[in-house]
């Protein structure tokens, strides 16, 4: 004789399919993983990336490079790396920070390439000051042709011994001297100590001010 089992109807109700939660809704970190969930990042998450952090690539870029008139080229770039590479990226919650190295790097590269005579830096000769910091504003008056010649190859000398820096240097210096970022916020970013970017900073600014005193001894 066949026995019959209780069956409860909660064992044999279909599940609801589960709705995939929009894009705009997730996290940044939860964004990064569904793009590094498959071979190549989901088209949704990676668009809500570029939508969210679009602005903060421009301005990296402005701040670096306000005379380039193909600055929109290379803010396309920095996605292009962003999504072959994002796979790589092995701590998602410090995707802007990444992002914000992959920007610094790519305008140092295009740097190297190009090697402009044009400025990329609107910049004065740095002063020390009391506290350590580069004094570093745009001048108020308009300079002679002398002075404007000097400038310029004070600039030159500047953005090579920005680009000498080891990376997490000069990461972390533009970050501080160009786009102004306190030093909390990059700790944040970078995902470091807080000691750790004061020491960077003035690691940095120390190796800026030897190469650049011997430029304008020699002036």
């Amino acid at each position: 004789m066949t026995q019959s089992l209780p069956v409860s109807w909660s064992t044999v109700e279909a599940t609801p399919a589960q709705v995939p939660v929009q894009a705009e809704k997730l996290s940044n970190y939860d964004l990064v993983l569904r793009c590094q969930a498959a071979h190549r990042p989901e088209k949704a998450a990676f668009a809500e990336l570029v939508r969210r952090h679009q602005p903060h690539v421009e301005k990296v870029l402005y701040h670096l490079a306000p005379d380039w008139s193909d600055r929109a080229d290379l803010v396309q770039e920095v996605w292009i790396r962003v999504y072959r590479n994002i796979r790589r990226l092995n701590e998602p919650e410090k995707f802007r920070g990444w992002l914000s190295r992959i920007a610094t790097n790519l305008f140092y590269d295009e740097l190297r390439k190009r090697k402009r005579n044009a400025p990329p830096l609107s910049l004065d000769a740095p002063l020390s000051v009391d506290d350590g910091e580069m004094d570093w504003e745009i001048a108020s008056t308009t300079p002679g042709p002398d002075e404007d010649m000097a400038t310029r190859e004070f600039y030159d000398q500047l953005r090579e011994a920005i680009a000498d820096l080891p990376e997490v240097f000069r990461t972390t210096i533009v970050m501080r001297e160009i786009q102004g970022m306190a030093y909390e916020e990059i700790a944040e970013l970078t995902g470091v100590s807080l000691g750790t970017v004061k020491s960077r900073i003035a690691r940095a600014r120390f190796r800026l001010q030897s190469q650049l005193q011997t430029y304008l001894d020699d002036h």
